[in-house]
C-alpha cells in the first residue's frame, strides 16, 4: 500500500481540521515505500547537515552553493531552542541565528530543506539545545510525559512551525521545506524510561502532526514512530534499517562522516572509500533518502559547545571543512558517486532490488524497471581481497569493501574504493600583521570580593548557581591555622583534597595557583588532591570551578550538576582531618573582567593595562588585548593559541570559543585502512598534540581598520605566541588507476560519441588565487604511498614528470590523461598501473 495522497489529505484523516490552511494545488509531498514523492515525482535524495548557528550568515550563500555543486539535493539543520529564546518568551532571530534567512537561500540555491525543530537537538550542543532556564519551570521533567514539559515543547515547536508558515516556506506553500522532524534519537531514552516515554513520544507525534504543515515529519532512531510519521536511521551505516511499516521509505537521517572532537581527545576522520561504501550499500538495499551529519561542520562559537568538553571546532571531517573549503578527496569522491546513483534513479524508484551472489563475500543488487531502465550496485564485502566476479556475461574486479555502480547493468561508472577525486593537502600560514600584536596584560584578582558576591553555609552546586551566564564560579573560604600547628615546625605541608562534579578546576591558596585538575568527557568529575603552603593565621581558599559546556545528551536533564559538590578536607594537622564542606562559603559567579566587559571596545578602556617585558610571563588569570588591522585576501583565518593553556577569546566583542590547547590528545594514531567497518577510533589524528590548535575567525566579523582581540588565559601563557594565519591548500595529488572508470567517458559512450573505453584523467585544481608552481612527485607505473609521502615503486615510467611540467606549472588547474603515451611509453607491460602525483599550490 502507497501513501500516494498528498500528505495534507493524509493527515485531515488522522486530524480533524488539520489542512484549514489551503496549500497550493500543484505543491505536495508524500512518500511511498520507495521514496519521497515530490509534486508527484519519486524522488532519490541526498541531504547533508549545514547548522546555520556553526556559521556566519556571510557564509551561508557559499556553503549552500558548494553543498548543492556536490550533488545534493537538501540541506537539513536542527532549530537551536537556547539559541532563539534565551530568556522565556525573549527570542533571537538574529545573525547567525536568523533561522528565515538561512531557509530562504536555501530555497534560492534550488535546493530542499529537511527541518528538524526537536526541540531536543543533542548535536554536541550546550544542553542539547534546551535553554538552561527551562530546568527551572516549576514541576518540570525533560522528554517524558510531563505537563510542564510538553507545555514549554509544544509552544516552542508551533512557534517555529507558524513562523515557516508566515513566510511560506513549507513545500505545499512554495516553499522549501519538504519535511520535518520532531523530538531526536528517543528511542533508547524510551526504552530506559518505558511507558512514560511511550506516551511521551505518541504525544510528540500526534503534537506535531496537529500543526498541519502539509509535509511529512520524521522520527530519527525511534523505531515505534506513530503513523504517519516516519522513523530514519543514524549510524555509520544503516543498510540493515527497515522502516516500521511497508508503505514508509527508507531514510538515513545520520550518515556521519565522521565524528566530533573533544578536548584531550586525537582528532578523527573516516576516509572517502569507506563513506561512499557505506552509502552505496545503503541505497542497494532500497535507501531513499540519505544525509550527511555533517556536510559542513562548522565552528562552536562563544559557549555553544557541549559534552562537557567538545571542542570549539566542530569540523567533523565533514565534506566541506570548519572554515567552509572543500575536503578532498571526500566532497569530489561523494560528488561523484551522487552522479552515479542519480544515473540510477529511474531504475531506483521504480522496482525492488533482486539480490544475488556472485561469490562468496559478492552480491548483486539489480533494478529493473517496467520501462526498461536498469540499474546494478555489485558489492565485495571482503575488506582484504579483491572479488574477480561474473555478472550479466561480463567480467568485473572489484576492489577490497567497495560497490561498483553500473547506471545501464552493463557498464561500471564508480567504484567506491577507486578515487576520481583529488586529495589536497591543507595548510596553516601565518599572516604578517604590520607591526605586530603588541600586548597589554590585565590581572583577574583571585577571589576578590565584590557586591555580587553572597556567603551561606556549605557547597552548592553550580549550574544552580551561575544559572549558565558564566563557565566560572568562586568556592570562597578561610582557614586559620593556629601558631602550634606542627606542620609549620616540621615543614610536612598539609593536604587539601576536593571533590568536584567537573569540569575543571584552579585551587588557590593565599592569591596563589597551587594546582590545576581537570575531567574529561567520559569522566567529567573529578578529585584534586595536593599538598599546600599554609601559614600561621587565616589562610584564604579559593576554589575557580569551571565548566566545560554542559552535557547534551542523556536522560534527566533537569537534574545534572557540576561544580565543587565536596567534600572539601584538609589532612595533616594536628586535629587530624578537617571537613571544610559544611564551613560559611562565599561565592562569584563569573570574572571580574566579565562583568567589565573588558572583551568589549567600551569595557577595555574602563582599565589600566600592562604593558612591555612583564606580558610575556605566564601568569593565571591574565585578560591581554591587542589591535590588528584586517589582512588582504579572501582565505579563511585563524587564531594559532598554541602558546596558550586554556580560557576564551573574543574578537571585537564576538567570541570565537573556548581555547584549550594545553589538553593534548591521547589515543592511537596508527596509520588507517579504508577498508573494513569504521567507528569513532579507528582513524585517528593529532596524537600528543593539541585537540585544538586553530580557532577560526570569520572573515566577516573583522573591520579593515582596529580589531579588538582580547584572550583571558586561565592557567597562564605567552600572547607573544598568538599568530593570525590563513587556510589554504597546500598541495593536490591525484591517484588514479588507468582503467578507472569515469561518469564523463561512460557518458560519452552512451551517447555515442565514441565507441571504444576511453582512459580517466588526472585532474589538479589549487585554490582561487592560487597557481600550481612545481611538481613535487609523479610516477606512472606502480607508485606507492599516499599524498604527501608518495615514492616510486618497482616499475616507473622515467617521463612522468614531462606532462605535468608541460601542461601544469603556472595554470590554477588542469588535467592530464592517464595513459602510456603521455609518459614516454608503457614502463610495464601486462601490469596494472596507476599515476601518481603531486603537485605544489602556492
Amino acid at each position: 500500500m502507497g501513501l500516494k495522497l498528498a500528505m495534507c489529505n493524509v493527515f485531515a484523516l488522522l486530524v480533524v481540521g488539520l489542512c484549514s490552511w489551503a496549500p497550493s494545488v500543484d505543491a505536495s509531498v508524500s512518500y511511498d515505500s520507495k521514496a519521497i514523492i515530490i509534486n508527484g515525482q519519486r524522488r532519490i535524495l541526498i541531504s547533508g547537515s549545514i547548522h546555520y548557528p556553526r556559521s556566519t550568515p556571510e557564509m551561508w550563500p557559499d556553503l549552500i552553493q558548494k553543498a548543492k555543486e556536490g550533488g545534493l539535493d537538501v540541506i537539513q539543520t536542527y532549530v537551536f531552542w537556547n539559541g532563539h529564546e534565551p530568556q522565556p518568551g525573549k527570542y533571537n532571530f538574529e545573525g547567525n541565528y536568523d533561522l528565515v534567512k538561512f531557509v530562504k537561500l536555501v530555497h534560492q540555491a534550488g535546493l530542499y530543506m529537511h527541518l528538524r525543530i526537536g526541540p531536543y537537538v543533542c548535536a554536541e550542543w550546550n544542553f542539547g539545545g534546551f535553554p538552561v532556564w527551562l530546568k527551572y519551570v516549576p514541576g518540570i521533567r525533560f522528554r517524558t510525559d510531563n505537563g510542564p514539559f510538553k507545555a514549554q515543547m509544544q509552544r516552542f515547536t508551533t512557534k517555529i512551525v507558524n513562523m515557516m508558515k508566515a513566510e511560506r516556506l513549507f513545500q505545499t506553500q512554495g516553499g522549501p521545506i519538504i519535511m520535518s522532524q520532531i523530538e531526536n534519537e528517543y528511542g533508547p531514552m524510551e526504552y530506559e524510561l518505558g511507558s512514560p516515554g511511550k506516551s511521551y513520544s505518541k504525544w510528540a507525534a500526534s503534537m506535531a502532526v496537529g500543526l498541519g504543515t502539509g509535509v511529512p515529519w520524521v522520527m530519527c532512531k525511534q523505531d515505534d514512530a506513530p503513523d504517519p510519521v516516519i522513523n530514519a536511521c543514524n549510524g555509520y551505516y544503516c543498510d540493515y534499517f527497515t522502516p516500521n511499516k511497508a508503505y514508509k521509505p527508507k531514510m538515513w537521517t545520520e550518515a556521519w562522516t565522521g565524528w566530533y572532537t573533544e578536548f584531550g581527545g586525537a582528532v578523527p576522520y573516516r576516509p572517502a572509500e569507506d563513506m561512499a561504501f557505506a552509502v552505496a550499500r545503503f541505497i542497494q538495499k532500497g535507501g531513499a533518502f540519505i544525509n550527511y551529519y555533517m556536510y559542513h561542520g562548522g565552528t562552536n562559537f562563544g559557549r555553544t559547545a557541549g559534552g562537557p568538553f567538545i571542542a570549539t571546532s566542530y569540523d567533523y571531517d565533514a565534506p566541506l571543512d570548519e572554515f567552509g573549503l572543500l575536503r578532498q578527496p571526500k566532497w569530489g569522491h561523494l560528488k561523484d558517486l551522487h552522479r552515479a546513483i542519480k544515473l540510477c534513479e529511474p531504475a531506483l524508484v521504480s522496482a525492488d532490488p533482486v539480490v544475488t551472489s556472485i561469490g562468496n563475500y559478492q552480491q548483486a543488487h539489480v533494478f529493473k524497471s517496467k520501462s526498461g531502465a536498469c540499474a546494478a550496485f555489485l558489492a565485495n564485502y571482503n575488506p582484504n581481497k579483491f572479488g574477480k566476479v561474473s555478472f550479466g556475461n561480463m567480467h568485473y574486479n572489484l576492489p577490497p569493501w567497495s560497490i561498483s555502480i553500473l547506471p545501464d547493468c552493463k557498464n561500471t561508472v564508480y567504484n567506491t574504493a577507486r578515487v576520481g577525486a583529488q586529495s589536497a593537502r591543507m595548510k596553516m600560514t601565518r599572516v604578517p600583521i604590520h607591526g605586530g600584536l603588541s600586548w597589554q596584560g590585565y590581572n583577574e584578582e583571585p577571589a576578590s570580593y565584590d557586591d555580587t558576591s553572597f556567603t551561606v553555609s556549605g557547597l552548592l552546586e553550580q549550574i544552580n548557581t551561575t544559572r549558565d551566564t558564566s563557565d566560572y564560579l568562586w568556592y570562597m573560604t578561610d582557614v586559620d591555622v593556629d601558631s602550634n600547628e606542627e606542620f609549620l615546625k616540621n615543614g610536612k605541608w598539609p593536604v587539601l583534597t576536593v571533590l568536584s562534579a567537573g569540569h575543571a578546576l584552579h585551587v588557590f591558596v593565599n592569591g596563589q595557583l597551587t594546582g590545576t585538575s581537570f575531567g574529561s568527557l567520559e569522566f567529567p568529575k573529578l578529585t584534586y588532591s595536593s599538598s599546600v603552603n599554609l601559614r600561621a593565621g587565616v589562610n584564604k581558599i579559593a576554589l575557580l570551578s569551571i565548566a566545560v559546556g554542559l552535557p547534551n545528551v542523556g536522560p534527566h536533564f533537569e537534574t545534572w550538576n557540576a561544580g565543587v559538590l565536596g567534600p572539601v578536607s584538609i589532612n595533616g594537622l594536628n586535629e587530624g582531618r578537617k571537613d571544610l564542606s559544611w564551613q560559611k562559603w562565599t561565592y562569584k559567579v563569573g570574572l571580574k573582567g566579565e562583568a567589565m566587559s573588558l572583551d568589549s571596545l567600551t569595557g577595555s578602556s574602563s582599565v589600566d593595562w600592562i604593558q612591555g617585558s612583564l606580558i610575556a610571563r605566564k601568569q593565571p588569570l591574565t585578560w591581554y588585548k591587542t589591535t590588528f588591522d584586517a589582512p588582504a585576501g579572501t582565505a579563511p583565518f585563524a587564531l594559532d593559541m598554541g602558546s596558550m593553556s586554556k580560557g576564551q577569546v573574543w574578537i571585537n566583542g564576538k567570541s570565537l570559543g573556548r581555547y584549550w590547547p594545553a589538553y593534548k590528545a591521547t589515543g592511537s594514531c596508527a596509520p588507517c585502512n579504508y577498508a573494513g567497518t569504521f567507528n569513532e577510533k579507528k582513524c585517528l589524528s593529532n596524537c600528543g598534540e593539541a585537540s585544538q590548535r586553530w580557532y577560526h575567525v570569520p572573515h566577516s566579523w573583522l573591520k579593515p581598520t582596529g580589531n579588538l582581540l582580547v584572550v583571558f588565559e586561565e592557567w597562564g601563557g605567552d600572547p607573544n605566541g598568538i599568530f593570525l594565519v590563513r587556510r589554504d591548500v597546500d598541495s593536490v595529488c591525484a591517484d588514479i588507476y588507468e582503467w578507472q572508470p569515469t561518469l564523463m567517458n561512460y557518458q560519452m559512450q552512451a551517447s555515442g560519441k565514441v565507441n571504444k573505453p576511453l582512459r580517466p584523467k588526472a585532474h589538479l585544481s589549487c585554490n582561487p588565487g592560487q597557481k600550481i608552481t612545481s611538481i613535487k612527485f609523479a610516477s606512472f607505473g606502480t607508485p606507492e604511498g599516499t599524498c604527501g609521502s608518495f615514492r616510486q615503486g618497482s616499475c616507473h615510467a622515467h617521463h612522468s614528470y614531462d606532462a605535468f611540467e608541460r601542461t601544469c606549472v603556472g595554470q590554477n588547474s588542469c588535467s592530464v590523461t592517464v595513459a602510456p603515451a603521455m609518459f614516454g611509453g608503457d614502463p610495464c607491460p601486462n601490469v596494472m598501473k596507476k599515476l601518481s602525483v603531486e603537485a605544489i599550490c602556492s
